[in-house]
Parts: C-alpha cells; structure tokens; sequence
C-alpha cells in the first residue's frame, strides 16, 4: 500500500512525557521525619478536637475540621506546589503558626512534654528543609 495516509509527525520526533524525563527524588531520612512531623501534627489536632470538646456535634466538628483547616493552609501558602506564591518569610510564619498550634494542643491536654518535643522535631525538621529549599 503506497498511497497510506502518513503522519505529519515522525515516530522519532515524539516527544517525552515530563514525569518520565524527571526522575523522582529517592526518600532520604530527612524527608520521612519531615512527613511524620507533619502527619503527627494532623493527627494532634485530631486528637485534640476528641479529647477537648463534647463528643456529639463540637468534637465531630473539631476532629475534622481542625486537621482540615491545616492541611489547607499548608497547601495554600506551604506546600511546594501551592498555588499562591509565597515568600520565604510568608512561608516561615505559615509553618510556624501550623507547629505552634499542633505543640499547643499537647500543652492543653496537660502533656506540655510532647508537645515540647513536637515543637523541637518541627524546628529541626523545618530548619533542615528551609535550607534545601534555599540552596
């Protein structure tokens, strides 16, 4: 068949997918404190909405609605793929007021050493991934 319809493309000329040219980083031990400090911190405000409120409708509203308020903060203004841009400094004062407020609700449900501890894991961690960011 010498009359086929041909591309206008040539099959060499394809071009490659951008997740396939760009490999993903491999977890280093940095990177999985960073995710356990932030899922401990969901998780904290969680709990603290269980603990702190009546159960039927405050602490539903708490136990959800806290960590969700979280998250979406990170994601706006924290999050590496946030779709409002952020300086460093606005940066720096989301995260911190997010591990303040997960430190605070250990104070308040009467165990200030875990939430101390929190809040120095937080600042390590948060130390550590401002100076990858930078560099």
């Amino acid at each position: 068949m010498r009359d086929a319809p041909r591309s206008p493309v040539d099959p060499g000329d394809d071009p490659v997918p951008a997740s396939a040219s760009t490999p993903r980083r491999p977890a280093d031990v940095w990177t999985v404190i960073r995710f356990l400090v932030c899922a401990f911190g969901l998780l904290s405000l969680a709990y603290w909405g269980y603990l702190a409120w009546p159960y039927p409708f405050p602490a539903v509203f708490f136990i959800v609605g806290a960590p969700l308020f979280a998250a979406v903060v990170w994601y706006l203004f924290r999050s590496p793929r946030s779709p409002i841009e952020t300086d460093v400094v606005g940066k720096t004062v989301v995260e911190t007021a997010l591990v303040v407020a997960a430190g605070a609700t250990w104070i308040s449900l009467g165990h200030p050493v875990v939430g101390l501890v929190f809040v120095v894991v937080a600042a390590v961690s948060g130390v550590v991934a401002f100076r990858r960011e930078t560099a």
